[in-house]
């Protein structure tokens, strides 16, 4: 009888040590970017294509009207993970909205910095760079092009 314990205890222990395997292996976004202390650490740039032809429609997800990116600010588009800032007028970057710390999505622009209100990191608007932590690795870039009025993610 102690026997079928001991084989119960272990099968037990085993499969809670599976779990917490699988555990360690998710992610918190499903972007496929890292956590912190896997994440690049060198700051985030972008190439940005502005003042397209209007007749070319560029391939990828249309975001939005520039005019929805105000000039030292920018719009996040949850849906899509990604930032749109215009820090100076007519210059569109693109980062990932998700958090470098622990995948929160980030919550506003203002100031110039991209603001994740989970745990307070901030990050430069115009490079993706931390200001302040506790993140320790910039946003990673994404394209983004204009094509007349319009702002695609490539």
């Amino acid at each position: 009888m102690s026997e079928n314990r001991a084989v119960r205890r272990r099968s037990v222990v085993a499969g809670a040590g599976a779990i917490g395997m699988l555990a360690a292996c998710s992610s918190y976004g499903d972007d496929g970017s890292d956590t912190e202390a896997t994440t690049a650490s060198t700051p985030a740039t972008t190439e940005t294509t502005t003042g397209t032809t209007a007749d070319a429609t560029p391939a990828g997800t249309e975001l939005g009207p520039t005019s929805d990116v105000p000039v030292g600010g920018g719009k996040i588009f949850p849906t899509e993970k990604v930032v749109v800032t215009q820090p100076t007028a007519g210059t569109f970057q693109g980062f990932s909205a998700v958090c470098t710390h622990q995948g929160c999505t980030v919550s506003s622009v203002k100031s110039g910095e991209i603001i994740c209100n989970c745990h307070q990191s901030h990050f430069s608007a115009a490079d993706g760079s931390v200001v302040s932590g506790p993140a320790k690795t910039a946003l990673p870039s994404k394209t983004v092009t204009v094509s007349g009025d319009a702002i695609y993610l490539a």
